[in-house]
C-alpha cells in the first residue's frame, strides 16, 4: 500500500544517547588553483568517522559507538581522529557493524580503525604526522593503522593517483595543508579529491512514483542546507535508488549523500542522484 510506503523508512538500529558533537576538521572540495605543494595526500576512505575522546568512541554525530572492549583496549587518554573502515567498496558493513547497539565481535573483527589526526596536539599537521605514526605503533593492534600521507609534484599526477585509487575500488583522495593546525571547522586545510561531487541535503517529502513505481517511492523531495537563518532551496531526487529503497525510502527528517555534476543557473544540482543515508545524523525535525 502507498501510504505504508511512505511512511516506512531505512532500518537503522538503535543509536547510544549523543554525547556532544566533537569539533571536527572537516573537508572543502579540492578546486583549480591548490598549491599541491603545501599538502600531503591520502586515501580517502569510504567508512565511518570516528573520533577517540580519550576515553570513548564518537560518531561525528556525537553519538556513542559501542565498539567491544577489546577493540579500544590500550588506548591513549589524548584524542586521536580516523575513519572505521571495513575495507574498499564495504561502506554498508562498516556503517551496520558500527551502528549496533550490541557489538557483533565477528562484525568488528573486520574493522579498521584508519587513524589520520591528533585533535589536541598544538603543532601542524606535518608536524602531527610522525607523532601520530608512533602513537599507533605503541598502540600496537593490527586494526589500528595510521594513514598513509605523501606529496605529490603536480595536478597531472594528483589525477593519475585518484583514477588509479578509483580504479582499485577506493572513494577518491584527501589533502591535507601541512602548516594547518587541528581546527573543528570545514576549511581549504582539508580538501577530498573525488571524481564527482556529492554533498547532503534533508528529506522533505516522499512523493509517489508512477508507472513501474506506482505504489513506492518515486523520488525524494529534498532540501538542500539554507544560510543566513533562510532554509535552503528544495528539488526532487529521483535516480539512483533500488527498488528495495524505492519501497522503503529514507525517513522524512533524515540526512541523505547525493552525487551531481554542478549546479544549473537557479543553484539546483545538476544530474542528481542519491547515494545512500548518512547514517550518523540524527534525524532533523521536518
Amino acid at each position: 500500500m502507498l501510504a505504508s510506503v511512505l511512511v516506512a523508512s531505512l532500518p537503522v538500529a538503535a543509536a547510544a544517547p549523543a554525547t556532544g558533537t566533537p569539533a571536527l576538521m572537516l573537508a572543502n572540495v579540492y578546486h583549480p588553483g591548490i598549491a599541491l605543494q603545501d599538502y600531503w595526500v591520502s586515501e580517502k576512505y569510504d567508512g565511518v568517522r570516528g573520533f577517540w575522546d580519550g576515553e570513548k568512541l564518537l560518531t561525528r554525530g556525537g553519538e556513542r559507538i559501542m565498539a567491544p572492549a577489546w577493540f579500544t583496549s590500550g588506548w591513549p587518554q589524548e584524542p586521536i581522529d580516523g575513519e572505521l573502515w571495513a575495507g574498499r567498496g564495504q561502506f554498508s558493513k562498516a556503517v551496520s557493524t558500527v551502528r549496533q547497539q550490541a557489538a557483533d565481535d565477528a562484525a568488528w573483527r573486520a574493522i579498521r580503525f584508519m587513524v589520520f589526526d591528533m585533535p589536541a596536539h598544538p603543532g601542524v599537521f606535518t608536524q602531527r604526522i610522525p607523532v601520530l605514526n608512533g602513537l599507533v605503533s605503541r598502540i600496537g593492534q593490527p586494526w589500528v593503522q595510521a594513514v598513509p600521507q605523501f606529496r605529490v609534484a603536480s595536478h597531472a599526477e594528483l589525477q593519475r593517483l585518484l583514477a588509479k585509487t578509483v580504479k582499485l575500488g577506493g572513494e577518491g583522495l584527501m589533502l591535507h595543508r601541512g602548516e594547518s593546525l587541528y581546527k573543528g571547522v570545514r576549511s581549504d586545510d582539508l580538501l577530498k579529491v573525488k571524481t564527482h561531487e556529492d554533498t547532503e541535503a534533508r528529506v522533505v517529502a516522499h512523493i509517489p512514483g508512477k508507472g513501474k513505481y506506482t505504489g513506492m517511492m518515486g523520488a525524494l523531495l529534498v532540501e538542500m542546507p539554507g544560510s543566513a537563518g533562510k532554509p535552503g532551496p528544495q528539488f526532487k531526487l529521483g535516480t539512483g535508488f533500488s527498488d528495495e529503497q524505492r519501497q522503503h525510502p529514507p525517513s522524512v527528517g533524515s540526512t541523505v549523500t547525493y552525487r551531481f555534476r554542478g549546479l544549473n543557473d537557479s543553484g539546483i544540482p545538476r544530474f542528481a542522484s542519491f547515494m545512500r543515508v548518512r547514517e550518523d545524523a540524527a534525524p532533523a525535525r521536518p
